[in-house]
C-alpha cells in the first residue's frame, strides 16, 4: 500500500520548525483537525462546509497529507457550488488513514 504521506513535505516542516518544536505542531495539527473531522458532518450550509474543508485542505497540505488535501479540495469546490451532498464518510476515513499513516511511520521516515 502506497503512504498517504507525502514525507518530503513533513521533512521540510521538521526543518522549518526545528525538531524541537516538531511534534508540539504535530500534536497541534491533529487535535485541530480531529475536533474539526468530529464536527464535519453536522455543518449546516455549504458555506461552513466549504469552510471547514477550506481549513482541512490546507492543514493537510501543511503536515503532508496530500491524499486527503486533495479529497478536502474536491469537497470544498463541490460546496462552493452549492453541492452540500459532499461524501463526508469518504473524506473522513481518508483522514483517518493519513493520520494513522502518518503516526506509524513518523519517527522511522524523519529520521531517515
Amino acid at each position: 500500500m502506497n503512504s498517504m504521506v507525502d514525507w518530503s513535505r513533513v521533512k521540510d516542516l521538521r526543518s522549518e520548525v526545528g525538531s524541537d518544536d516538531f511534534e508540539e505542531v504535530i500534536a497541534m495539527f491533529l487535535e485541530e483537525t480531529d475536533a474539526v473531522i468530529a464536527g464535519i458532518t453536522k455543518a449546516k450550509s455549504t458555506k461552513s462546509l466549504e469552510s471547514e474543508l477550506h481549513f482541512l485542505k490546507g492543514s493537510a497540505l501543511n503536515i503532508g497529507l496530500a491524499s486527503f488535501a486533495r479529497l478536502c479540495q474536491q469537497g470544498e469546490k463541490a460546496a462552493s457550488s452549492g453541492i452540500l451532498s459532499v461524501d463526508l464518510d469518504e473524506i473522513v476515513q481518508a483522514y483517518w488513514r493519513s493520520r494513522n499513516d502518518l503516526l506509524a511511520q513518523l519517527s522511522s521516515q524523519v529520521a531517515a
